[in-house]
């Protein structure tokens, strides 16, 4: 029987190897051999190891019956099954493998059915799909797992050549928290593969409209191993409905929001946005660089004409639109160029030299856009400290939002609602004019990407003062003014959510506003509505709130 010594070690003397794709199996086979490892294997992996000539044991000499019903069945046999899940330090399952001639295996070497490979090539029948749901190799993969204490799984060829390492480093012997490892990745890997079957064969139901968004769910994917996934983005949306996310590992990060946290980026596999951003140069993104960037780039997707957006903390320090992104960018960098000194920016459209040379002007921490020309390329790389995010198309993106809270997780539908003009409702005795809703519109929409308690002053298409994330509405009215760079007489306000008294009103008035926007709905709107007619100011509802926690 296979022995064990005091360092937790377990020597591996028969191992099983059955893959279907074969990268590296016959060099992995090789080294097994060295240590004089008994191979067992089934068809096209007995094959090409034979073929490399080495000797193999069929499993249908293991088992002593052949593979039948074109393979579907061969590796389901309790010399396979009892080899693998036979416990070697309990004396009755060593009494009972000894019984029935059943031999342990003491290492498993699979990858499973290209399932997914097959539903994502062509247009495959739901017969040919089904086909490609591995049976015997989850299983078998799952008994490996749960002994992990007496036998080693693997399931990637990544780890081929770290365990052949380890294997010489303790005389064909693999550790206990060698295996443990394994066996967590092997569990990830089935519980994936699975995910992607049901994803699959539920598609017909969620497509024609089952709402049911959380009944089961699955993180999986961490410890850095790369999964052989190309979920499509309709495929993800069916697994999304259903309340489920798989979360892939892309990049550990320096650190999170403070340097004794540590942090990573996973992927979701959702198309699109700034965790697909490509880092064209500068330094790694950091955790608070990925917060930030997203904050930026969604507001300035938010936009149809060119506009540029700079963020601090993830409130917009400026915001602006213009004929050129260099001119966007200075308009909206007039708004509080105190505040922006290493901030994020973002674009909507490609940059340009002239627009590149003038971020360059002052620090950056980061600079995003849908594409860079060459000119604006070899400019930003003279900085290297500047992280250069290629995102490609600007688009807000809808879907799900996740926020984990102590002990949960909170899901809510993204916030992409755009407002129209025709929905605003002028609730005072002023109309305001065309250009002071365009206006409206713009602070609205920026508004609605600030922290609540929001208020966003603007005029001609350029913010002049934000006030964001306070307890009090009418502070935030006031601290908008406060930090003003440009003159606020003329401006005009929005506000991501009702005014509950008059104050904010009255305050706003104070500074020059001459044009309110907000959803209205409070009890005392008639005592607000009042205030804006007292000092002549157009006001408008939208019915719709943008609170942004």
């Amino acid at each position: 029987m296979t022995q064990n010594n005091n360092e937790g070690l377990r020597q591996i003397r028969r191992a099983l190897i059955s893959v279907s794709d074969k990268t590296g199996i016959v060099e992995f086979a090789r080294e097994l051999k060295t240590f004089g490892v008994e191979i067992i294997s089934t068809g096209g992996t007995a094959k090409a190891l034979r073929d490399a000539g080495m000797d193999v044991v069929e499993v249908s000499d293991v088992t002593g019956f052949p593979e039948m019903m074109d393979g579907r069945v061969k590796t389901l046999h309790p010399k396979i099954h009892g080899a693998l899940l036979g416990l070697r330090d309990n004396p009755e399952h060593v009494a009972a493998m000894r019984e029935h001639s059943i031999e342990p295996i003491d290492m498993v070497v699979i990858n499973l059915y290209p399932f997914e490979q097959t539903i994502m090539t062509g247009n495959p029948t739901l017969a040919e799909a089904i086909e490609q749901i591995d049976i015997g190799g989850p299983a078998m993969i799952r008994s490996a797992a749960k002994n992990y204490r007496d036998v080693a799984v693997l399931v990637s060829a990544e780890h081929y050549a770290p365990i052949i390492d380890e294997m010489k480093r303790n005389n064909g012997g693999l550790r206990n928290e060698t295996r443990l490892k394994l066996a967590r990745h092997a569990f990830n890997v089935t519980a994936i593969y699975d995910m992607r079957i049901s994803s699959y064969l539920t598609r017909p139901l969620l497509e024609i409209g089952d709402e049911t968004m959380h009944s089961h769910g699955i993180m999986g994917g961490g410890g850095g191993v790369s999964y052989n996934r190309v979920f499509s983005q309709r495929r993800m949306k069916s697994l999304e409905d259903r309340g489920v996310m798989l979360l892939q590992k892309k990049d550990d990060l320096r650190y999170g929001e403070n340097p004794h946290q540590k942090a990573a980026l996973y992927d979701p596999g959702w198309d699109g946005g700034v965790a697909k951003a490509k880092v064209l140069s500068g330094k790694e993104m950091s955790f608070n660089n990925y917060v930030d960037a997203d904050a930026a780039w969604q507001l300035i997707c938010d936009f149809e004409q060119t506009g540029c957006a700079i963020i601090k903390h993830t409130n917009p320090a400026g915001v602006a639109l213009a004929a050129t992104p260099e001119e966007a960018y200075r308009r909206a960098l007039a708004c509080d160029p105190v505040s922006a000194f290493g901030g994020i920016v973002a674009f909507n459209t490609t940059i340009d030299g002239a627009a590149a040379r003038a971020v360059i002007e002052i620090f950056t921490e980061v600079i995003i856009a849908p594409d860079f020309s060459e000119a604006a390329i070899e400019l930003l790389k003279s900085k290297k400290n500047l992280r250069v995010l290629k995102a490609g198309e600007s688009k807000s993106v809808a879907g799900l939002e996740y926020r984990q809270i102590s002990g949960g997780m909170l899901v809510q539908t993204r916030d992409t609602h755009r407002l129209q003009r025709a929905e605003l409702k002028t609730a005072t005795k002023r109309v305001p004019t065309e250009k002071e809703i365009d206006d409206l519109l713009f602070a609205w929409t920026v508004c609605k990407h600030t922290k609540s308690n929001a208020i966003v002053y603007a005029r001609d298409q350029q913010t002049v003062g934000v006030g964001a994330g306070q307890m009090s509405r009418v502070d935030s009215v006031k601290i908008a003014a406060m930090r003003a760079q440009l003159p606020v007489k003329g401006a005009v306000m929005a506000s991501d959510a009702f005014f509950p008294f008059r104050d904010g009103i009255d305050e706003a008035a104070r500074h020059g506003i001459v044009a309110v926007i907000q959803p209205g709905g409070s009890v005392r709107d008639e005592e607000v509505i009042a205030a804006a007619d007292e000092h002549e100011m157009a006001m408008v509802f939208t019915g719709v709130r943008h609170f942004k926690h």
